[in-house]
């Protein structure tokens, strides 16, 4: 077990943004909508059998059983993935919305178009 805070936790999450990413950004691609929560976006993961792959390799890799690791991956690591990805961006945490991995936040299509992101 890694000790919580180290910079070895701090590696293995970059490792696992970085594992999720493309699989994160292919999604954000085609999502139609506006707005949608952390939790949302993860159950479209597990509809799509390359980012199922990656989600659950992410799972795999951090390791420590199933729910810490889900904590890890829903916590930090998918909203890293999203941060980081063009054509969404971060509204706020959803309060009364329940998550049992992590804490629930709303995000927001940002793109207008094929390609374009909306101003503001």
């Amino acid at each position: 077990m890694t000790e919580q805070g180290t910079g070895h936790d701090a590696d293995k999450v970059e490792e696992l943004i970085a594992l999720v990413q493309p699989a994160v950004q292919q999604i954000i691609d085609r999502l139609e909508g506006e707005e949608f929560l952390t939790g949302q976006f993860i159950d479209v993961m597990q509809t799509d059998p390359g980012a199922a792959d990656a989600y659950r390799e992410a799972l795999r890799q951090w390791g420590e059983g199933d729910r810490y690791a889900k904590m890890v991956v829903h916590g930090q690591v998918i909203p890293q993935a999203l941060r980081r990805s063009t054509g969404v961006e971060w509204v706020g945490y959803a309060h009364g919305e329940d998550d049992p991995y992590a804490v629930p936040a709303w995000w927001r299509l940002t793109r207008t178009g094929e390609g374009e992101r909306s101003e503001g």
